[in-house]
């Protein structure tokens, strides 16, 4: 399996060098192109004629690469889950992509709706997941199991809407989310191992040599964004992946980077609601370092360092 693994990682990356081109100019053929916010900073309003969608690449290809490499892993419902997850999340950020490119602004998907979908997902997911899979989460170090039953459900909600929102808030900058995103992919990669879940290694490291084409495409100055279809479909399958592995508080850690922008979002909004006074110089906090006089690659640099120093601290936290 290992040398299927390697060859995943470099068709994967490959296809995904040759694919985004492609789509690329089709999506610039058809004006499908991001709409800039308002309230985006002055410096990123010219990155308005940049097509979206460029999740789409990542997404199918390396579903793709890994059920030609093992069609045996259709026959794993841990596998089925994950790329139930992924799909799913990625049509979600595809419907609202496809709306914003269609209306040419940024309204996309009514938050209501988008939820409504998010909550559906996770409770097809639950339903399936539980079907084979203990409803517990186990404490590391302490290693104390505790048995959720029907309390898992709203774990999964969580985790699916929180880390699908995290990924899609990170996604601000040219390479961060991508390039952060690889790095929190990694640590799976050897807990599906140790785990003897090698049909779920080989996704992952098919998924991560596809990241790795599209971030040669994305890193500044970029030419495609992932858009909601990237963002959304990441952050679902880090939580599909930590359910399936078992490995729901280290995900906490291992996504540090994005919890990380989560809360300061959480905090700025709530400070200007109550104390009607900001904490941060803006939020997603990734800009306050712009602001501050950093450079947008220092910035994403100094953030995928910060992502693989989680990945690390969230590896050895899952298996202790």
């Amino acid at each position: 399996m290992f040398d299927k693994m390697v060859l995943g990682f470099v068709i994967s990356l490959v296809l995904t060098l040759i694919f985004l081109p492609m789509l690329i100019a089709f999506l610039h053929k058809i004006n499908y192109e991001q709409s800039v916010s308002e309230y985006a900073l002055e410096e990123y309003k010219n990155k308005k004629k940049t097509p979206i969608m460029g999740g789409i690449g990542f997404v199918l290809i390396p579903i793709l690469v890994t059920i030609v490499l093992n069609i045996n892993c259709l026959k794993n419902m841990d596998c089925i889950l994950v790329f139930l997850a992924f799909i799913g999340y990625g049509l979600i950020g595809f419907i609202d992509d496809f709306i914003i490119a269609i209306k040419h602004d940024n309204g996309g998907l009514k938050a209501s709706h988008k939820f409504l979908m998010q909550l559906i997902l996770a409770v097809v997911f639950y339903f399936l997941y539980q079907s084979h899979v203990s409803v517990e989460i186990t404490i590391p170090f302490f290693k104390t199991v505790i048995p959720l039953g029907i309390l898992y459900m709203p774990l999964v909600l969580f985790m699916f809407t929180g880390a699908s929102n995290a990924v899609n808030l990170t996604d601000g900058m040219d390479g961060l989310a991508a390039g952060c995103s690889f790095l929190s992919l990694s640590p799976f990669v050897l807990f599906a191992i140790q785990q003897q879940e090698m049909d779920i290694a080989l996704f992952i490291v098919c998924l991560m040599g596809s990241l790795l084409g599209y971030l040669k495409y994305n890193m500044h100055p970029a030419d495609i964004f992932m858009g909601d279809t990237g963002s959304l479909a990441l952050g679902g399958v880090l939580a599909a992946l930590a359910l399936v592995l078992k490995q729901e508080i280290a995900l906490v850690v291992i996504g540090g980077v994005f919890v990380f922008e989560t809360l300061c979002v959480i905090i700025q909004i709530s400070s200007v609601k109550i104390r009607h006074k900001r904490v941060f110089r803006y939020t997603p906090i990734h800009y306050s370092f712009v602001i501050g006089g950093m450079k947008e690659e220092k910035v994403v640099l100094m953030f995928w360092m910060m992502a693989l120093l989680c990945a690390v601290l969230g590896f050895f936290i899952g298996v202790i």
